[in-house]
This record gives C-alpha cells, sequence and structure tokens, in this order.
C-alpha cells in the first residue's frame, strides 16, 4: 500500500485516509491494519512485511477483537437476542462510550506479544463487565479499546445515567488495573473515555452478539471525538450527554472547543464524580416543590405510623400505587418530617440502573449509617465504620474485614 493510499470501506466503498478505523461516509469498522514498527504504516492482515518500509510485521500483529460471547452475562444475552428482532435500520436514543488505551503502540513495543496479549484481554474483560454491569452493550472491540451503547438493543430512559455510572466504574477499575501494571510491569497504563448521547441508526445482531452494523449517525463521530480529546484516565462528554444527567454527576467545564467535523463550537465537560442526586424527585427537589395538595389522609395514616415509632413500636409502611401517582413525594414528605422532629433518617433508593448491583439498598443504608460520602478517601471511610462498629461492641471487630469488602472500602 504506497504512502497516503486511502482505505475502501467493505459496505459502501467509499475511501477513507490511511489509518482510519471508520468510513467516513457510512461509519462502517474498516479492517484491521497492521501498524509497522519500523515506520508506523498502516499495512493490510495477512503481509508479512511493511510495503513502505521493508520491515517485518510478523512482531507486531494485532491482537485479534475477542469474542463477546465469552464476556456477556448470560442474562443480557437473552435479552439482546429477544430484542435483536426489532433492531434492523431502528432509530434509537443512545449514549455511545468509547475508551482506549493511550499510547497503546509505544507501551506494547517493548514487551513480549502474549504478555502484552494477556493485559489487553484483562482490560477488555474488566470494560466488559463494567459495561454489562450497567445494562449497556459492546458494540464492538478495537484493537486497544471498544465501543459500548447504552440504550440500544436494550432500551432505557436512563441511558445517559448508565453510560455515566459504567465510565466512572470503568475509570475506578482500571485505575487499580494500572497500579498493578505500574508494579509488576513497569508500565505507564491508562484508558481514557469519552461520551456522547443521540439519535443514532442500528443494524441487526448476529448469533454472535455482535452487530452487523455498528451504530450509525454523528453522534458516533462525536463520542470518538470526545476520548480522542481526553486526558489519560478521564472522561468526556459532550453537551449533549450533560444535559441528561445534569445533577446527578458532578462536571468539570472544559469550555467551548472547536471540535472537527462539528460547524459551531461545542461545551465539552470532564466526568468528575458521582452527584448528590439519585433520583428525579432529587432533582425537583433541588429546584423547589410545589405545594402538597390532596394527600391529606395518606399524610395522617404516616404520621400516626411516626407517632407509634416514637412511642416505641417499631413500622414497616408499604405505599403501592400506580406511577407517577407520588408515592415518592409521601416518603419525601415522611423523611422530612422526621428530620424535623429530630429523628435521623437513613435512605436507599431501588433505581433502574442498578439491579445488577446485588444488594444496593441495603448498601446504601450501611454507607448513610456510617456517613462514607462518595468522594470519602478508603482511610477516611475505614477509620468511620471501624469507630462506629467497636462503639457498638468490640466484639464486633471479627466482622470488619467482611463488612470492609460488603461496603467497597479497601482493608489493608
Amino acid at each position: 500500500m504506497p504512502p497516503g493510499s486511502p482505505v475502501q470501506c467493505p459496505a459502501c466503498g467509499h475511501l477513507s485516509r490511511e489509518g482510519a478505523r471508520f468510513c467516513a461516509n457510512c461509519a462502517e469498522p474498516l479492517r484491521d491494519q497492521v501498524p509497522c514498527p519500523s515506520c508506523g504504516a498502516s499495512n493490510l492482515p495477512g503481509q508479512n512485511f511493511c510495503d513502505r518500509c521493508g520491515a517485518r510485521l510478523e512482531e507486531r500483529r494485532p491482537i485479534p477483537a475477542p469474542d463477546p460471547r465469552s464476556y456477556t452475562p448470560d442474562h443480557l444475552a437473552e435479552k439482546i437476542r429477544t430484542a435483536k428482532a426489532n433492531l434492523e435500520g431502528e432509530r434509537k436514543q443512545v449514549t455511545v462510550l468509547f475508551a482506549d488505551v493511550k499510547g497503546s503502540m509505544e507501551l506494547g513495543e517493548g514487551m513480549d506479544p502474549e504478555a502484552w496479549r494477556r493485559i489487553i484481554e484483562r482490560m477488555f474483560a474488566l470494560m466488559c463487565e463494567g459495561v454489562y454491569r450497567f445494562e449497556g452493550t459492546v458494540n464492538q472491540f478495537t484493537g486497544d479499546g471498544m465501543v459500548a451503547l447504552f440504550g440500544a438493543p436494550l432500551a432505557h430512559e436512563d441511558h445517559a445515567q448508565r453510560a455515566c455510572h459504567a465510565a466512572l466504574y470503568l475509570s475506578d477499575q482500571l485505575a487499580r488495573y494500572a497500579e498493578q501494571l505500574k508494579r509488576e510491569e513497569g508500565l505507564d497504563f491508562s484508558v481514557r473515555m469519552g461520551l456522547n448521547s443521540g439519535e443514532v441508526v442500528v443494524g441487526a445482531i448476529g448469533e454472535n452478539l455482535q452487530m452487523d452494523y455498528t451504530a450509525i449517525g454523528h453522534s458516533v463521530g462525536l463520542g470518538q471525538r470526545m476520548e480522542q480529546l481526553a486526558e489519560p484516565g478521564r472522561a468526556y462528554l459532550t453537551e449533549y450527554t450533560a444535559a441528561l444527567i445534569s445533577g446527578y454527576f458532578e462536571l468539570r467545564d472544559k469550555g467551548l472547543l472547536e471540535i472537527k467535523g462539528v460547524r459551531m463550537p461545542l461545551r465539552v465537560y470532564e466526568l468528575a464524580g458521582a452527584g448528590a442526586a439519585r433520583t428525579r424527585l432529587d432533582i425537583s427537589g433541588a429546584r423547589g416543590f410545589t405545594r402538597l395538595v390532596g394527600r391529606e389522609s395518606e399524610l395522617a395514616s404516616l404520621e400516626t405510623a411516626l407517632d407509634r415509632v416514637v412511642g416505641g413500636k417499631g413500622q414497616v409502611l408499604g405505599i403501592v400505587a400506580e406511577p407517577g401517582l407520588g408515592k415518592s413525594r409521601l416518603c419525601y414528605e415522611l423523611a422530612r418530617r422526621c428530620r424535623e422532629r429530630g429523628i435521623t433518617v437513613y435512605e436507599g433508593h431501588g433505581v433502574a440502573h442498578g439491579k445488577r448491583v446485588p444488594w444496593l439498598v441495603v448498601l446504601e443504608l450501611l454507607r448513610g449509617y456510617f456517613g462514607i460520602g462518595e468522594q470519602d478517601a478508603e482511610r477516611t471511610a475505614r477509620e468511620q465504620v471501624a469507630g462506629k462498629v467497636l462503639q457498638l461492641d468490640e466484639a464486633l471487630s471479627d466482622v470488619l474485614p467482611l463488612l470492609f469488602d460488603f461496603l467497597g472500602v479497601a482493608d489493608p
């Protein structure tokens, strides 16, 4: 392949620039290319020698993309297969997540190919686990990263929140993996991520759970642009995703940036952490509630039960009604009245994106009881847990390691 020669798309025949991963016309993934270890030129798979400088290519063959079936949980695989019949050319509102290793060629250059392969395979496993944890779908593997979709093929109204939770989870897991590689291999390993939300057209799904056609649309390209802009170890997202998750996450405004392929400057944010809001009610409360009317009898019943609790008789209340009739608001009013009377309240929420997190509500209640915040350092969290447990009974010291593990607090 002569220097600067374009790459032909296998789907539409469009000629994209050398080194392109996706077709510039239809976004179809292009054939994997083998980088030359000597001059960096891209070569077609199957070549033994670089057709630019003549260097041997066998030592730097790309790592084959893994089979999604080896990572996809059974329950999610079945959901995807059930949904695939309705996906041929369907328009979907999704959030796309791009992730890849920063400087992977330089990192792998001095390593044994098999050792580098093991590192990348472990990274793929961590990435897939994080995506599937929030019911996203791995849309495509690249040589050193992946593309994931949230909102397709499984439709979720909170697709942007799920994608951001997955990005934060991946940041934490991959940072720990990077620390391990730094200790054991001396590698400065880091992964950068980019997210964007918008409308795409998705293709059908094959029996191996991969998309026959990748999600197509301007939104996909913007997600990749965010990943290319992101600093190592960080996740960047567009203003379109930010509008969907405002209040649920902490964002750092990176300002208006000129994005290649976008006519007007686009506001970009860095995903900094989980926010204070967990539910729509939290968002509404921050803006200010309207006066609660027409629920006097229900509030009176709650007050009666509260008086019994204060009198020493424990109560369990269940509030059941059709969606949208104000169950959450009633719970909010009860919690507010408890606090007004000096009663401590611990809360847990059964959010949609937490279905795959075991014991999530119990976990939230315990973290609230121990006063563990999202941004607390691990040492601070350990001290708060141990202090409160030992204050109850010093004989409970034996359960501290198990409690640390359950709460996700590292026990040195």
